[in-house]
């Protein structure tokens, strides 16, 4: 098993109180992670519930005392030590909201440590019971310093790499990220035919079982139909009425469609950055997949020979949202369209982001006006090669795809 980053965030509730909840997309590596803990991290008293198990779904929707006696049975199970109990796809309970309560409240030797698939269905079972009592981690697909460690790439990306040879490799590696996305087991996978198809299985278990499960929806023909359409606008400004239209849906109903999409870690709605809290309210926001791997075989039915302008600012906004959380990422436009890429919001303060493929295409007419109005300490362009033409105001910083995390402090 391979290692994530998120085991650091993890590891300092392990032996709290707080029951740990981990979720994200399918295919993730929610599973792994819960199985990685048990085995870095190894106590006397362990139990793993798998809820897509029927038997042990009924189990645990018969109650608290019902999972008490299966572990007694089946782990010899004192009911005295502290006890670790991992309970992989919460969300198939019934009522999980209570019965986390009541496993908290009452057996506070017992540590709980569960996954769920989606926010969508833990916020609409998980009641205002549960506040105080759990800390909650988001698990999205590889980053790009996952990425090599799973293709046994060793980069210590934490050091400056100058030698030209290394930078190029970095280079392709980062092409293939963009191209293949970060699922894990499509990172691992030996061909193109096996990515497409582990890409293909994803789309089609999530839009034939994860909603039909998790939603009321029945239209999928029109679901499928948006999905394809929203993946040619990533990183554009999302028009609701449009979609509406060409979709032969209610605005309301495209509005709902948007909240689950988003809520089940396909798309994100990206807010504009505006020190006017009314005004970011109410501007229209930008719309970004989470894997540029998906949004490739949405796109294209195939994986890509060449990357695209958008799918390589798709990735960056992946990599964001990874390393800083999905409320810090923003973008900038004015009335007269001067637009930045992104606004990273890094300890309260904004950090202006341009995306180039090259970075000699870089226009310094947005970057110069937000630097007037704002006064940043740096503005950046993330660029996967070229240099910059011209870098009159000496606060522009070029950083490639894999130098942005030493870089912003």
């Amino acid at each position: 098993m391979y290692s994530r980053n998120k085991m650091n965030e993890i590891k300092p509730y392990l032996f709290t109180d707080d029951i740990i909840i981990i979720h994200g997309a399918r295919q993730t590596g929610k599973t792994t992670l819960l199985k990685m803990i048990m085995e870095r991290y190894p106590v006397a008293d362990v139990c793993f519930l798998d809820l897509e198990d029927g038997r042990l779904l009924e189990i645990c929707d018969y109650g608290v005392e019902g999972v008490l006696e299966y572990i007694k049975q089946n782990n010899r199970f004192s009911g005295q030590r502290r006890f670790f109990l991992f309970i992989d796809e919460i969300q198939y309970l019934k009522n999980p909201s209570s019965f986390l309560k009541l496993f908290h409240d009452h057996y506070s030797h017992i540590k709980l440590i569960v996954s769920g698939s989606s926010s969508f269905e833990i916020r609409s079972k998980f009641k205002d019971s549960l506040v105080g009592r759990t800390v909650n981690f988001e698990l999205f697909p590889l980053d790009f310093g996952e990425f090599l460690i799973f293709k046994k790439k060793k980069y210590d990306l934490s050091k400056e790499i100058t030698l030209p040879a290394l930078r190029k490799e970095l280079q392709i590696q980062y092409r293939e990220y963009v191209a293949y996305g970060g699922y894990p087991k499509v990172v691992l996978a030996d061909s193109i035919d096996k990515k497409e198809r582990y890409l293909q299985q994803i789309i089609d278990t999530y839009i034939k079982q994860d909603i039909r499960d998790l939603t009321r929806i029945r239209n999928f023909d029109k679901l499928n139909k948006l999905v394809h359409l929203l993946a040619f606008q990533s990183g554009q400004l999302l028009n609701v009425m449009e979609l509406s239209n060409t979709v032969g849906l209610a605005k309301k109903t495209i509005e709902e469609y948007l909240f689950i999409l988003e809520n089940t870690y396909i798309v994100k709605l990206v807010p504009p950055f505006s020190r006017n809290i009314r005004g970011e309210l109410f501007k229209t926001p930008k719309i970004f997949f989470y894997d540029t791997g998906l949004l490739n075989m949405l796109m294209l039915k195939t994986l890509p020979r060449e990357i695209t302008g958008g799918a390589f600012e798709t990735s960056i906004f992946s990599e964001f949202v990874k390393n800083y959380g999905r409320e810090n990422i923003r973008f900038w436009r004015t009335q007269d369209k001067k637009e930045i890429d992104f606004i990273v919001m890094n300890r309260n303060k904004p950090v202006p982001v341009e995306v180039k493929i090259n970075a000699a295409s870089l226009k310094y007419t947005a970057l110069r006006y937000f630097n007037k109005k704002y006064n940043p300490e740096k503005l950046f362009c993330i660029s996967l090669e070229g240099e910059l033409h011209s870098n009159k105001e000496n606060k522009v910083v070029n950083v490639k795809p894999w130098e942005w995390k030493r870089i912003f402090k």
